[in-house]
């Protein structure tokens, strides 16, 4: 298995054999090779990850793990777990075989990490993807035991308390961000629809229908490795069409006809989520209202309907949520108090009977 030169294109390939981790024997060439030298070093490390014996490192192991997820997650999902990963788990457990990973091994790293003072839900985060490589290495490549199960988890699913403004503090807050037309139309929009930064970022003038007075998502846009980069929303259900009040149409139509030099097929705010984090940053500073991030816009936007009276499955398809329930587990702790209000309301209804 000795690298030649590639007549057709005159860099380097490498034809070789080797045992796939179902024992099935196979024949390939890879090919394109600036030199000898690196078709040689890709092959020792292709063969590497195809031996899964699980007295390999972890760090080894994690190559395979990684290349199958990147053919099946978005690239920015696949970067955030990357990642995390790498400075969270891969420090701790890099240069151990997988089968020696022990429970015991697993609790010292989950302490290691409370000790640094995360929030819950980022403990619980990190903890569910050191726990979905074992398992994946279970299912796939017949790992006995996952030590995470034994260990136990950590963290929490949901935080505490959940950050949203009001109207009132929106309120205090746009009017602080004025005097820029971008900042300002952007930070209306988020707040008045509860679309995410990524759909925002997303949005075309096409997106935007005047007359129907609706606004579409059909798009996230992520900055990766200085790349612009459009993929498609969130879930499937993501993809959804929102009606808009006629205020909100008047200020992004006077948006677009202001020069702001976006054709019909270019985004409306030309800008990154970067823009808009320092940009939030000044308006909490100016307004003296609490600080927020920018997904609890969202948040706000869902507080504001729930305040309003409407119903989980409208909130839902809205928000672009695939399941009710999805809504209801998220938000549901700021629906007691309509309980009361719905109770008033029956008492009203049959007192009229009387």
């Amino acid at each position: 298995m000795k690298a030649q030169r590639d007549s057709k294109t005159g860099k380097w390939l490498i034809q070789y054999r080797y045992t796939d981790w179902q024992g099935i024997r196979k024949k390939s060439t890879k090919r394109g090779f600036e030199t000898k030298r690196e078709a040689e070093k890709w092959l020792r490390n292709f063969l590497v990850t195809q031996q899964v014996e699980f007295d390999m490192n972890f760090e080894d192991f994690l190559k395979i793990y990684y290349d199958d997820m990147e053919a099946r997650l978005r690239e920015h999902t696949m970067r955030t777990k990357k990642y995390i990963i790498d400075l969270k788990i891969l420090p701790f457990f890099g240069k151990r075989s997988v089968n020696s990973i022990t429970p015991s091994d697993v609790r010292k790293w989950q302490n290691d990490l409370m000790k640094e003072g995360y929030a819950p839900t980022y403990l619980k985060t990190i903890n569910n993807l050191l726990n979905a490589i074992f398992n994946y290495a279970i299912r796939y490549y017949d790992l006995k035991v996952n030590p995470c199960a034994k260990a136990g988890s950590i963290g929490k699913n949901k935080a505490d308390e959940m950050n949203f403004w009001t109207k009132q503090e929106f309120t205090k807050f746009i009017d602080c961000l004025m005097d820029k037309h971008l900042s300002y139309v952007a930070f209306m929009t988020l707040y008045w629809t509860g679309i995410r930064i990524g759909e925002l970022l997303a949005l075309t003038p096409k997106d935007i229908d005047v007359t129907g007075k609706t606004l579409s998502v059909t798009k996230s846009y992520q900055r990766i490795d200085g790349r612009d980069v459009i993929t498609e929303p969130k879930t499937p259900k993501s993809i959804r069409t929102i009606a808009i009040p006629d205020f909100l149409v008047a200020d992004l139509q006077d948006y677009m006809n202001s020069p702001y030099d976006a054709g019909n097929s270019d985004r409306l705010f030309g800008v990154t989520k970067h823009y808009f984090t320092n940009e939030m940053l000044r308006g909490i500073k100016a307004s003296e209202v609490k600080k927020i991030r920018i997904h609890d816009l969202r948040h706000s936007h869902c507080a504001l309907l729930i305040e309003m009276g409407f119903a989980p499955l409208e909130i839902a398809e809205r928000l672009g949520h695939e399941r009710v329930e999805t809504t209801m587990n998220t938000y549901g702790h700021l629906y007691p108090n309509k309980q009361r209000q719905l109770s008033n309301k029956l008492e009203l209804a049959y007192q009229e009977d009387l």
